[in-house]
């Protein structure tokens, strides 16, 4: 359990991290009919831009808790931050339709576990008594995401230029990441030892 500063230090992560997700899930639509003139693509290959990021967040979502366990939740946290805000900015910098699913492929690869991973670090952080609360502001971030999405990206493309729809992503995740390793720690015994290659049970390699 968290008190203090830390504690809603905590709680603002976790709620940027699951806006990032749910954002970035509906601003894309908005941007679809500008996306298919500058790159060139048709109807049913732009759709793929959508297609591709729900099925990375399929792949991984069921994989999160495994993965969390065997690495460490922080360091699965930090990297999947990573990989989502990295991700955001090859998707700007995308020169062809085909370019710009793979990188959204990734993209979701990182965004799956923001939003069970961040479930599972807020009930961590508050006390029982308390976890109504944490989950009240969790969920206002779930319900707001969706909402601020369409409206988002609306302004975005009429504006400026659809890269910009993933380039907001950058420095939230800039933020939450610097967030989550000054600030997130692993509960006592989440992490399961596994082999190395020398065939010893050994810890995971990142940052402990």
């Amino acid at each position: 359990m968290e008190t203090g500063f830390t504690k809603w230090i905590i709680v603002i992560t976790v709620v940027l991290c699951c806006l990032l997700e749910l954002i970035d899930t509906s601003i894309v639509n908005v941007a679809l009919t500008q996306m298919m003139g500058n790159l060139s693509a048709t109807q049913q290959e732009v759709t793929w831009v959508i297609a591709s990021y729900g099925i990375a967040n399929v792949i991984v979502i069921p994989m999160t808790g495994f993965l969390a366990e065997q690495f460490g939740r922080r360091n699965y946290y930090f990297v999947s931050v990573v990989i989502f805000t990295l991700a955001s900015i090859a998707c700007g910098q995308s020169t062809n339709i085909w370019e710009l699913v793979a990188f959204r492929f990734i993209q979701g690869i990182g965004g799956g576990a923001l939003m069970a991973t961040s479930q599972a670090i807020l009930i961590d952080t508050f006390p029982p008594k308390q976890l109504p609360l944490g989950q009240a502001l969790f969920g206002m971030g779930v319900i707001i995401g969706p909402t601020i999405g369409p409206t988002l990206g609306g302004y975005i493309v009429d504006n400026y230029d659809w890269p910009w729809i993933f380039y907001v992503n950058v420095p939230v995740g800039v933020m939450a990441s610097i967030f989550t390793i000054l600030f997130i720690r692993d509960p006592s015994g989440s992490r399961m030892p596994f082999r190395g290659r020398c065939g010893k049970l050994t810890g995971p390699a990142f940052f402990c």
